[in-house]
């Protein structure tokens, strides 16, 4: 039928487009798409204004897309089997239908650099589209209307994008392309409608499912990767840490580290036809980051609470041992880094409610009821906006370059300082303290510190000073932030490096320190050259920190 007689409502004009875009084919959709559409054409359609021969023609309609499959000129994933209802369905263009299936998510204590947080449990996703690719910054910026990359090229992906960026970029594409938005965004907060098929964050179950590609030990490439299998800190393969000085036993060995991200899809796709799910850049999830809770085994979206967002798979600048499949990296929402961006998923139905959809709870996280920085404009809080502030500069320095850097952050600032100084030094050989630190690394030491910070209930603000140690913090530094009530106060890194920048400093100090905000980070190559201080102005700026 045409809808002459009064124009039709908006649902319904999306649902014509929809259906004028796509072929159907006789396959019947399961009886929940069906049940669902039915209950949206009564809701949705009775509101309008158009006649009954109107919504009723628009109701048949998308009874009828529901019950067939969409055909297009997308790729399917996984052979074998496919779930009821989804047997004929082939994806969107530049999506992959990813069959879903039990599989043990999580990697077993065999396995080398785990982290505590990656326990073993058995889970269960549903069929789900995915992006063969991650967004580009092309897709990016013809949705949300700027592009806040670091490595620029309308083909590159887009990355420093936080958590929140890339929720609001999927409902403005959804809104572009006529489909139901999956977030609900106001209130303080962020809510995901399961019922919806808009794009959306893939949930962490999802993305490791899809990483994994049927595969079950580190990587989807196996044992091991290497740089010419994914773009990610190739001078350090896996298991380079227990083979720096003799790397005859690497089944990878160090390979180009190439310091920027590339076009996604110079690399092979995986066994399910995606590409870059290690490395290039992290990709968020939908999940708040936590433990995993057993019980949630079905197409499970995380923990109901908690102030930081999951974000997988690792980026250019970071080490083979965290571009693993299992390997878990958090960040509060409102944090951009240039190794991070994400790919889109679509729901292939409806999904059944979960407690970790809603938006957060009050009196959960630290900054209002959806974590810091999860409500429209929010951000890390800028740390001096009012008199009054007091300031601790806590660093570790083995070799003396964070000392200099934290020296001339005192005389910028004024700050009182606090060196973390462990009880048993680490060796002043070069060889020996790269040893000693990755066994602290690798056991997750807490080494025993001298001395004390005084009462840090007094500071408003730690700037906290490091060297990127194995891509992440020396374990003094841990012992310093797990010793300490952080709850509300602002800590802002500092980070000497000779390459890899922030590594995951960045996801240990949020995760030892959850209750804190985190304020901007500087990454300084080495001493940070003549530039240091213009540098060091700059970045207590950003972070509203007053100076002397």
């Amino acid at each position: 039928m045409r809808l002459r007689e009064a124009p039709a409502p908006r649902e319904v004009k999306a649902g014509l487009r929809i259906r004028k875009s796509m072929r159907l084919r006789e396959a019947p959709a399961p009886r929940e798409v069906r049940e669902g559409l039915r209950t949206w054409a009564r809701v949705k359609f009775r509101e309008a204004p158009a006649p009954k021969i109107a919504f009723a023609a628009a109701a048949a309609l998308l009874l009828a897309w529901a019950g067939g499959a969409l055909e297009s000129g997308g790729a399917e994933a996984a052979e074998g089997a496919a779930a009821p209802g989804v047997a004929a369905m082939r994806a969107p263009e530049g999506f992959v239908l990813v069959k879903g299936a039990p599989f043990r998510m999580g990697s077993p204590e065999s396995e080398a650099w785990r982290g505590p947080d990656e326990a073993e449990r058995q889970v269960s996703v549903s069929a789900f589209y995915l992006g063969a690719r991650e967004v580009t910054q092309a897709e990016y910026e013809e949705a949300a209307g700027n592009n806040p990359s670091a490595f620029r090229g309308g083909d590159l992906p887009v990355e420093n994008v936080s958590w929140i960026d890339a929720a609001r970029y999927c409902n403005a594409r959804s809104l572009r392309e006529g489909l139901e938005p999956a977030y609900v965004i106001e209130g303080g907060g962020v809510s995901w409608n399961r019922a919806a098929l808009g794009y959306r964050l893939p949930a962490e179950a999802e993305w490791e499912y899809a990483c994994r590609a049927g595969t079950a030990g580190p990587f989807s490439t196996g044992s091991s990767i290497g740089a010419d299998e994914a773009n990610y800190y190739g001078h350090y393969p896996y298991l380079i840490e227990e083979n720096y000085f003799s790397q005859g036993n690497l089944e990878k060995k160090p390979g180009l580290y190439r310091q920027k991200t590339v076009t996604p899809g110079s690399f092979a796709a995986n066994a399910f036809g995606l590409y870059d799910m290690h490395g290039n850049v992290g990709e968020w999830v939908w999940d708040r980051y936590g433990p995993y809770d057993a019980k949630d085994a079905r197409d499970p979206a995380g923990p109901p609470d908690g102030p930081l967002r999951v974000y997988r798979g690792g980026g250019w600048n970071d080490f083979a041992k965290n571009v693993r499949s299992a390997y878990r990296a958090a960040l509060p929402p409102d944090k951009a880094l240039a190794s991070v961006g994400f790919r889109l998923a679509l729901s292939a139905a409806p999904l059944a409610a979960s407690a970790g959809a809603g938006a957060q709870r009050a009196g959960s996280g630290t900054a209002g009821a959806a974590g810091p920085g999860e409500a429209a404009g929010g951000g890390a809080g800028r740390a001096a906006e009012a008199g009054g502030t007091k300031m601790l500069i806590a660093f570790f320095s083995w070799g003396g370059t964070t000392r200099g850097i934290a020296e001339r952050i005192r005389l910028a600032t004024g700050a009182d300082v606090f060196e973390i100084v462990p009880v048993r030094p680490y060796s002043q050989d070069y060889g020996t303290v790269l040893r000693e630190a990755q066994r602290d690394q690798k056991a997750q030491a807490r080494p025993e510190i001298a001395g004390g910070a005084g009462d840090i209930a007094r500071y408003d603000v730690i700037l906290l000073g490091y060297p990127n140690w194995w891509a992440s913090i020396p374990m003094p530094v841990a012992t310093f932030l797990e010793g300490h009530d952080l709850s509300g106060k602002t800590v802002i890194p500092f980070c000497s490096h000779g390459g890899g920048r922030l590594g995951q400093s960045l996801t240990a100090i949020a995760k030892l320190a959850p209750a804190a905000r985190m304020g901007e980070p500087l990454s300084v190559h080495y001493s940070g050259g003549p530039s240091l201080d213009r540098d060091i102005a700059g970045w207590l700026a950003k972070n509203g920190v007053a100076g002397k």
